[in-house]
């Protein structure tokens, strides 16, 4: 342990190092490290001797911004990892290089899901037809859902004036993450600003504010699958994983303090039929209780992060604190999905506000002929479309199950000669719903088989003269090797359907 002073002289000739020696409060403690002739600042803790890391490797060195900053010099990260055991470290290694053969920028490049182009900027993502439609495939499967569970859709505008977030709250207390303001529009005063918006919650409450509201009105759900703009620093942005444009399900729930927990019973209800049952993810809850920067007194945060705990024992659903993890205008359920490979993901979020409420003013009339405060729940059961589909392109090895799979059949003749009988075979999928590409090339058919392959279609319906005859086709499924069963066509069209309708996981 050091004093401030003997830090600044060990490590005079480190700017990088005396920049963060300087941000240390006055009470904490300056610790320095050494092995041997090396010497570092470092918080810690520590082993006591390196003689201790008996199963470690050391994985991969990468250049990495000075705290992600592009304007500030490159660093040089070495990433390690060690373990107690032999075997933990070689099942480390193992889910890593599994971690590798799923990465979605690779899937998404081979597949032809997504790009993200220098031109346009990092982090701001182009949708490609077949990844275009794995995302809307997924935000109709929760606006489906919202419409069966009670909620409006509302559209709401990208941009607006500055002043919307002061009221809210966001300004100064989420300014690193907004975007710059733009100038006032012609005809506007000079000082007006217009701000990208980072977030919905602000126009829900003006949706609700707009018209008088009595109890016999509540709950009032609004839901908006929108997209959000974020100024990440470019030197965390990941794939879709870590963007600047988002696309989020978003919804706000205004209730009364009655209904809170029947609401989060069926935010709940909701995430475990579009996340666990959708794709037979198991579930993490925790409850992020308040952070240090926050809005609100103390009575309010203690209500709130009740409230949400009381719900999840009543469902009897295990859960952690996570402690200081809330959001700066009240407390969540943060639930986390565990992937193929073990890895946790965040996923679905519950957050409980008596604060923006509170600061837009918003009331109802009560069954005293009096005004109330709403209760606001914000709720996000994908998170962002971004993010989700990246989870799942790595969960699945972009082998989506049926139902999500943006081409579900291939069909193959073998020769131009079956052409006409494919193409039938096609339309008829295709009339029942089907995504089907008819594969009519005049490559050779193991050539066709492979791309298909390659491109992870579900199914694959072969055409040779005697399917053509018989009105069958030879069908291989995905994953199956050279196994193929010989159907009538119907009966294919059938099976299919039924794989997408019931979305069943497996071909």
């Amino acid at each position: 342990m050091v004093d401030r002073a003997e830090a600044n002289r060990r490590f005079a000739d480190d700017p990088l190092k005396l920049e963060r020696i300087s941000e240390l409060g006055d009470h904490e403690v300056i610790s320095v490290y050494t092995d041997g002739p090396f010497q570092d600042l470092c918080r810690g803790p520590h082993v006591p001797s390196t003689g201790r890391l008996k199963h470690f490797k050391l994985l991969h060195a990468a250049g990495a911004y000075w705290r992600g900053d592009e304007r500030r010099k490159m660093l040089q990260r070495i990433y390690g990892t060690a373990w107690f055991k032999k075997e933990d470290l070689e099942a480390h290694l193992h889910r890593l290089e599994e971690a590798r053969k799923r990465d979605h920028r690779v899937i998404g490049r081979q597949l032809d899901l997504f790009s993200i182009q220098d031109v346009v900027g990092p982090g701001l993502v182009f949708w490609h037809p077949k990844g275009a439609m794995v995302k809307w495939l997924l935000t109709r499967a929760v606006e489906d859902d919202n419409v069966r569970s009670g909620y409006e859709l509302v559209y709401t505008p990208n941009i607006t004036r500055e002043e919307l977030f002061h009221i809210s709250g966001h300004l100064p207390l989420y300014a690193e993450n907004q975007f710059p303001a733009m100038a006032a529009g012609a005809g506007e005063a000079e000082d007006v600003r217009y701000r990208v918006k980072p977030m919905n919650c602000p126009m829900h409450a003006l949706i609700f504010k707009s018209q008088q509201r009595s109890y016999r009105d509540l709950p009032v759900r609004l839901s908006e699958v929108a997209n959000v703009y974020r100024n990440e620093r470019s030197g965390t942005l990941h794939g879709l994983l870590r963007v600047r444009g988002l696309s989020m399900d978003d919804a706000h729930i205004f209730c009364t303090m009655d209904q809170v927990e029947d609401e989060i019973f069926l935010c709940l209800d909701q995430v475990g039929l579009l996340i666990r049952e959708a794709f037979g993810f198991e579930l993490d809850f925790e409850i992020s209780t308040r952070p240090p920067e926050r809005l609100g007194g103390d009575e309010v945060w203690d209500r709130a992060e009740a409230m949400l705990q009381r719900a999840l024992e009543r469902k009897a659903i295990p859960f952690r604190i996570d402690a200081g993890g809330g959001a700066f205008y009240g407390p969540k359920i943060d639930i986390k999905f565990r992937d193929a490979i073990g890895r946790l993901w965040q996923g679905p979020t519950i957050q409980l506000d008596f604060n923006l409420p509170e600061r837009f003013e918003l009331s109802y009339t009560g069954p005293d002929n009096r005004p109330h405060r709403p209760v606001m729940i914000h709720r996000a059961i994908y998170g962002t479309l971004e993010r989700f589909t990246g989870n799942l392109i790595e969960h699945f090895a972009g082998a989506f199950p049926v139902w999500l799979a943006p081409e579900q059949v291939r069909v193959i003749p073998i020769s131009d000669a079956q052409a006409d009988a494919a193409r039938r075979v096609g339309a008829e999928l295709k009339a029942a719903g089907l995504r089907v590409h008819v594969d009519d090339r005049g490559e050779t058919l193991n050539y066709r088989i492979r791309e298909a392959e390659v491109q992870k279609v579900p199914y694959m319906a072969v055409v040779g003269q005697r399917e053509a005859d018989a009105g069958t086709v030879a069908v291989r499924v995905r994953g199956a090797g050279n196994k193929q069963e010989i159907i009538p066509v119907q009966a294919f069209v059938e099976r299919v359907v039924e794989k997408a309708r019931s979305k069943a996981l497996d071909t």
